[in-house]
């Protein structure tokens, strides 16, 4: 990994290959342009060391005020925190801040860190001495320095002695200074197609350097296979390899980190020779990646390399004992690559001869043209030139579109928004469901993942690779739970149980594992009318019992009786039913004359006091006669 060192026992055993000739080893500080816009006197280009941590902006240009904290600080090297934010100039308040910090105190990555949490936009580190330009580098794996440098997302370059020693006499005598920072030329751009290359690594235990490296495979995977498939770019992974000098070849550790007689070999990935895996397991596993995305080029599949790589992190952990040829093939078959064809270009471990692929690789490795040589991991060359800055999908994304010829670039360099459409083919080597046609793939703008889905409500759970099995309520409802189901004369069974929320279990009458389930023979196997002068039928899902000589079998008792036992029942029933029937006449007679004329009555009573009937009328008025 970056800037990681090799314990003192190991470096005497592995020697970096440089080169079949002797040469001495190069390495090539990568530069951005440093304009001075303001004051006048003072205007002119130089040259800035792109620092190999933070998110330089490839392709851009960046302009803004310069800042020098000497009243924010005892030092001014930024080696402590700021104690308040940094204020600009009244008259460039709207300017962003670029920050000039002195060199020296502490790690570049810390002053940069710093001077971000207080507002800077940008940082440049003045050199303390007069010498060519050097590369900030990184810190080693401390503990201490990466709980902040993945969080430096500005960016930062260093600057000649002389260069830093005139822009702090003219912000001493209050001149505003403005500086422009250029990485247009930073990055050559030669054509319509970029081609890069990612020296990487297989090993997955050797700390937070490589988690970030597999979470920038992980996140950057959608961009690159689009890329790739649209012919825009000419990907291609490169494993850094050691050999073993001929005077060790027999030592134990030479024996347990290399392969083909010590030819090539990778460190222990605990760097404890007494537990865990070897550094030629790691070794074979670089090698099988690589020999993945040559036959995946073959049939033009080549953005497959980083479906590969993703799921054999995620299935093949070193942590959980899977990191070997077994997982790896597994994930290879998933995938549609031909094993045979990988195994092949892999070649013998064992022999005493050299790997051509590996022997590619080790040649590779030399600086060529404006390259330097590769001698850290992980780390980006594109366009053959090496990228500076931390591994993250947008910055990469930005640094590979400057690459591009200008006019040229694909659509993807204008928009986020894209859709890689993985999950046509194979369902991208997800789980899936023939019979309902549900996928665990999923597309992303990070490329295809394998994930369990959710179906009308229906959550599924697994590891979305080979299995994925319907959970929760309601889950009887898509395909029966994923459970075994099946219907013979109109009637069905089913091993999905609505009252359990995971699991497939045979329902009574049948036998199996929930995914398949046969019916049990009751009568065969002695299970059913085990009374005496019982006749046993058998049928699917269940049986029928009968029984011979006239008597009648009842099912509670698992017991046959006479028929002639049963007369007194019916004449029970008979005795109730009358009584019944006797109840219901007597309540309709009630009804019909007793609460009938009740009502009756009633009703008249208050009908009279409205309406006076005519015998009323004759007794209370008699006629009287009129004289005409």
């Amino acid at each position: 990994m970056a800037g990681r060192p090799l314990p003192a026992f190991f470096l005497p055993l592995l020697v970096l290959v440089l080169s079949t000739a002797s040469v001495t080893s190069r390495f090539v500080v990568e530069k951005s342009s440093i304009s001075v816009v303001a004051p006048d006197h003072l205007r002119g280009k130089h040259d800035g060391a792109i620092a190999n941590f933070g998110v330089p902006h490839y392709g851009a240009r960046f302009s803004g005020i310069l800042f020098y904290p000497s009243t924010y600080s005892s030092s001014n090297m930024g080696c402590d925190p700021f104690t308040s934010p940094f204020k600009p100039p009244a008259s460039s308040s709207n300017r962003p801040l670029i920050v000039l910090i002195d060199r020296g105190g502490c790690l570049f990555a810390l002053k940069v860190w710093n001077a971000q949490q207080a507002g800077a936009k940008a940082v440049l580190v003045a050199d303390d001495r007069d010498e060519p330009l050097i590369t900030m580098d990184a810190p080693n794996e401390e503990t201490e320095a990466q709980a902040y440098v993945e969080k430096i997302d500005i960016p930062s370059a260093m600057i000649e002695h002389s260069l830093g020693e005139e822009l702090k006499q003219a912000l001493a005598k209050g001149e505003d200074v403005v500086i422009q920072m250029d990485w247009s030329g930073s990055m050559p751009n030669p054509d319509s197609r970029v081609e890069y290359e990612l020296w990487t690594n297989s090993n997955d235990e050797c700390g937070i350097r490589c988690d970030e490296q597999m979470e920038f495979v992980k996140n950057f995977r959608g961009h690159a296979q689009l890329m790739e498939k649209g012919g825009f770019t000419l990907f291609t992974p490169h494993y850094i390899t050691w050999y073993c000098p001929p005077a060790y070849i027999t030592s134990s550790q030479c024996k347990s980190q290399c392969i083909n007689n010590g030819r090539y070999c990778a460190p222990d990935p605990e760097m404890d020779f007494d537990r865990g895996y070897e550094g030629k397991d790691v070794l074979l596993e670089n090698l099988r990646q690589l020999c993945v995305h040559r036959v995946a080029n073959e049939s033009n599949r080549a953005w497959v390399w980083w479906d590969y790589v993703t799921d054999f992190h995620i299935r093949c952990r070193m942590r959980e004992k899977k990191y070997n040829q077994e997982c790896a093939e597994q994930v290879i078959a998933a995938l549609n690559l031909p094993v045979d064809k990988i195994q092949k270009c892999m070649g013998d471990p064992n022999a005493d001869a050299q790997n051509p692929v590996l022997e590619m690789e080790q040649k590779l490795q030399v600086g060529q043209g404006s390259r330097g040589d590769v001698t850290i991991l992980p780390t980006l060359v594109i366009n053959n030139v090496q990228y500076r800055g931390k591994l993250e999908r947008t910055a990469i994304l930005e640094a590979i579109c400057a690459g591009f010829q200008e006019s040229t670039e694909p659509q993807i360099c204008l928009t986020q928004d894209i859709e890689t459409n993985e999950c046509l083919e194979n369902y991208g080597g997800c789980w899936h469901d023939t019979k309902t046609n549900i996928s665990a793939c999923k597309d992303t703008f990070r490329g295809r993942v394998c994930q369990c889905p959710s179906v009308n409500g229906v959550q599924y759970q697994g590891d979305g690779y080979t299995n994925c099995e319907a959970v929760g309520p309601g889950r009887c409802a898509v395909n029966n739970g994923g459970c075994w189901s099946e219907t013979r004369n109109a009637q069905t069974f089913s091993a999905c149980s609505g009252s359990e929320l995971a699991g497939c279990k045979c329902p009574q009458g049948f036998i199996g594992d929930g995914h398949t389930c046969d019916d049990i023979d009751e009568c065969k196997e002695h299970l059913a009318c085990k009374c005496d002068g019982c006749r046993c039928k058998n049928k699917w899902g269940g049986y029928d019992c009968s029984c011979g000589g006239g008597l009648v079998y009842i099912k509670e008792q698992d017991t046959c009786i006479a028929r002639s036992a049963s007369r007194f029942g019916w004449f029970i029933l008979l005795l109730v039913l009358s009584g019944f029937v006797g109840i219901s006449v007597a309540g309709y007679v009630f009804y019909k004359y007793r609460l009938r004329s009740y009502m009756d009555g009633e009703i008249m009573a208050i009908m009279s006091q409205y309406m006076p009937l005519d015998n009323h009328n004759n007794e209370a008025e008699p006629l009287r006669e009129t004289s005409v």
